[in-house]
């Protein structure tokens, strides 16, 4: 699968000539600077073609999902460690992505990069288990902040129901992966856990999707003498806002006071100030037919 994406770049300038005055040289190095600062402006908008793999996850593996995890879950108590293993262990379902091909003469300095991940692990079946029940902590200690006692009662009972499981969808990527890589990630992990069930391998039979996003929100300012601030949320993985359409339990908490940006990844956007915040979302899988419609639909190349 090939994509955009970019890379910062540093133009490099030219020495004034030795034999020069000093009045001139620095008149010389001030142009060159000059043209220096140009001539990098216009190679950091430069973009490259890179083509991406998805590969079948392994213990190789293993710091490069737990980086992901921890872009995602920040400071939150929880034993990433612990969940990185569970992934690798049951990589009949889920891939990771690598660069296609590292060119020989290429500054980075791990071939075998991973660039993002997608997997589906089900809570209910590992019950117990520690990061699992962190995880259910987490969700269920932010939704008895941010919504009424009935909506927490009715995700509690939906983490606890044995007879309709639960899969917490995890997928992460550095954010200069573009979303059309999504597509196929998703569209492989579908076929994936189809063809668990049909083996009948563990892990693979879920009622609900459990999907926590990165999410953002730009401060806009209003109109003087208005009380309030207008508030848009924003998508860090811009495809999941097709998973939000379809939750029948959403809601979502400020992580502001857990990480300095929003945007974790090789660079950023434009300096806009931006709220972090983890949206959570319930999902029936039975809407997931839906929602591949729409990844199609938006993310076809």
């Amino acid at each position: 699968m090939a994509s955009s994406a970019k890379r910062r770049a540093i133009g490099l300038g030219e020495n004034p000539d030795e034999d020069d005055s000093s009045d001139e040289r620095l008149d010389d190095v001030a142009e060159s600077e000059e043209e220096d600062s140009e001539e990098s402006d216009e190679e950091i908008n430069e973009e490259v073609v890179v083509d991406f793999e998805a590969h079948t996850i392994s213990d190789n593996d293993f710091n490069g999902i737990k980086k992901l995890l921890q872009q995602l879950f920040l400071k939150a108590h929880l034993n990433t460690s612990e969940l990185t293993d569970i992934i690798i262990q049951q990589n009949h379902i889920g891939s990771v992505i690598r660069q296609a091909e590292v060119p020989e003469d290429s500054d980075d300095e791990d071939p075998d990069e991973v660039f993002g991940f997608i997997s589906m692990i089900n809570l209910t079946e590992r019950k117990g288990v520690e990061c699992v029940e962190q995880i259910k902590d987490l969700v269920l200690g932010q939704c008895e902040k941010a919504c009424p006692p009935t909506v927490t009662e009715q995700l509690e009972k939906a983490l606890n129901d044995v007879a309709k499981p639960v899969g917490l969808l995890l997928s992460e990527r550095f954010i200069n992966v573009p979303p059309q890589i999504a597509l196929p990630l998703h569209k492989q992990l579908q076929e994936e856990i189809s063809e668990a069930q049909r083996t009948n391998k563990p892990s693979a039979k879920c009622h609900y999707c459990l999907l926590i996003s990165k999410t953002c929100k730009e401060v806009k300012k209003t109109i003087p003498n208005r009380a309030g601030q207008k508030e848009e949320m924003m998508f860090v993985n811009a495809e999941e806002e097709f998973f939000h359409e379809q939750a029948s339990i959403k809601f979502q908490y400020s992580v502001q006071e857990e990480a300095d940006s929003c945007l974790s990844g090789r660079w950023s956007f434009d300096d806009v100030p931006m709220k972090p915040y983890r949206t959570v979302m319930l999902i029936p899988m039975d809407k997931m037919g839906v929602i591949m419609d729409k990844l199609k639909e938006y993310l076809t190349i």
